[in-house]
């Protein structure tokens, strides 16, 4: 599967766009550094700069790592609203904390309504309710609940 377009739509506006990489708003340590539309890797350094064209490469290039990860991790069907969901939380949080998520547990037993529930944990950063992950994962449950 492959993100839908209002799905891209969703993940750039939750992540903005900047054209400076900026530290993690959120981190304790500013790690790790963002550029675009919430790109991460070694290669964003301080001072860094990206166009906006540049920017939808790197997240459409994102976004196939993160697609291919959940198709590999969710051993049972999606919708597409549910395969966004899955796919904008896998974007913020990771691969790595998706792979060992009491959700991904829970979605591959086949309890699909326990999802929404799972999702809205994800709004902390370094233990702090984050408003902005707030608001980002009610939108995802939304995304998870459309057919």
């Amino acid at each position: 599967m492959r993100v839908s377009p209002d799905g891209i739509v969703a993940i750039k506006g939750f992540e903005g766009f900047s054209s400076v990489a900026y530290p993690d708003p959120g981190s304790a340590d500013g790690n790790p550094w963002t550029i675009g539309y919430g790109s991460t890797g070694p290669d964003i350094v301080p001072g860094m700069t990206i166009t906006e064209p540049q920017a939808v490469d790197r997240l459409r290039a994102d976004l196939v790592k993160f697609e291919k990860g959940v198709e590999s991790l969710v051993t049972v069907p999606l919708t597409q609203g549910q395969f966004d969901a899955c796919v904008s939380l896998v974007y913020n949080i990771g691969l790595q904390a998706f792979k060992n998520s009491t959700l991904l547990r829970k979605l591959n037993r086949g309890a699909y309504s326990s999802v929404p529930t799972e999702i809205l944990r994800w709004d902390k950063n370094d233990g702090k309710t984050m408003p902005g992950l707030t608001k980002r994962r009610k939108r995802e449950v939304q995304m998870w609940l459309t057919e």
